[in-house]
């Protein structure tokens, strides 16, 4: 599939020094519009500004959905995606329940791996760093009615970033929100929808303001059993047995999620997903059961948790510092993405 190309006439300037996350961003894009009830050709575009009519859809009724993914180069200069087609798939998910019509997978997939071969020299080598996917779909209807559109633009911008949190893979704190909810079973909490992240930046503010990374996130009718961390799912270690919230309709099916629990239970780590409350977690932390806590997600990868807020006080995860099974995971995980350990499970697809 031969895919319309026009390259920028200037390129910029690659950043130096530490990149942060999502602050950069490449001199090309691709681009796809919806109309007259189909998808057209992708193109890839130098980067720009979009120019939207004040009456877009998107602007007022929030129907947009988003992904996010990876690439890395090694050391050889392969460049490597991790899992894409869950991404794609997630993202045809996402567009359905907002009513956004599906795109062919496959004729994004191969206009994704156009778009990173010209912007190749984007993606960071460096430990801990890599290029960040940004997969969009938004309405463009330009009338006001509660309904969906018949036209969306689907773009993919690349972003070279570096660790997610400012101090890299150190332990995070977290506060868990008791107040506000993030979503609802029967609502948009297993879709990567706009809005969701919309309705959850005051927690996450008021949990910056006390100190705290992210809000941990309580589910909407009891305000009892956890349910996912702002950026990532979120995992408990009993002993030698691995424990997460069961997917129930009001959390993120995440791709790392997966990728843990598979190579939990390849390295006979026993994994169980359930109801799990808060009460139980605490307890658990207070006895030394609950030996460590830890989030993942593509932006972090795995991330662990030293110490949460509940009810006014502060709780250490056992030495408060990241933990074994954290850094087990964290390692390998990175080293299948990078080239750097084996890929027994398919997950990694070189360009």
């Amino acid at each position: 599939m031969e895919i319309k190309t026009e390259k920028a006439k200037t390129l910029k300037t690659k950043p130096q020094g530490a990149l942060g996350f999502g602050k950069h961003f490449t001199d090309h894009m691709l681009i796809m519009e919806h109309d007259d009830g189909k998808w057209g050709e992708p193109q890839i575009v130098p980067y720009a500004s979009l120019s939207l009519d004040p009456s877009s859809a998107v602007f007022h009724y929030g129907q947009g959905v988003f992904e996010g993914l990876k690439a890395y180069k090694s050391k050889d200069g392969e460049i490597r995606l991790f899992r894409p087609f869950d991404n794609f798939k997630r993202l045809n998910n996402s567009a359905d329940r907002l009513c956004i019509p599906n795109f062919n997978e496959d004729k994004v997939y191969k206009a994704l791996i156009e778009l990173l071969k010209l912007d190749a020299d984007w993606i960071p080598t460096e430990e801990g760093t890599s290029l960040y996917i940004r997969p969009s779909i938004i309405a463009l209807d330009n009338s006001l009615g509660v309904h969906p559109s018949q036209k969306y633009l689907f773009f993919i911008i690349l972003s070279p970033v570096g660790a997610y949190y400012s101090d890299g893979f150190g332990a995070v704190k977290l506060f868990v929100e008791e107040k506000y909810t993030r979503a609802a079973k029967g609502g948009t909490g297993e879709c990567k929808v706009i809005g969701n992240y919309a309705g959850s930046l005051k927690a996450s503010f008021d949990a910056s303001q006390k100190g705290y990374a992210q809000v941990m996130w309580l589910d909407a009718k009891e305000h009892k059993y956890i349910e996912e961390v702002g950026s990532m799912n979120i995992f408990f270690v009993f002993d030698n047995q691995l424990v997460t919230p069961a997917l129930a309709g009001s959390i993120l099916p995440g791709i790392t999620r997966s990728s843990v629990i598979e190579l939990a239970k390849a390295k006979n780590i026993k994994v169980v997903e359930r109801h799990i409350a808060i009460d139980e977690i605490v307890a658990g932390v207070q006895k030394g059961v609950c030996t460590e806590i830890f989030g993942t997600g593509t932006a972090a990868v795995v991330s662990p948790v030293g110490a949460f807020m509940y009810k006014n006080k502060e709780y250490k995860v056992g030495d408060g510092k990241t933990g074994k099974t954290a850094k087990s995971f964290f390692d390998e995980l990175t080293g299948i993405q990078t080239g750097r350990v084996a890929d027994n499970f398919g997950w990694s697809v070189k360009i």
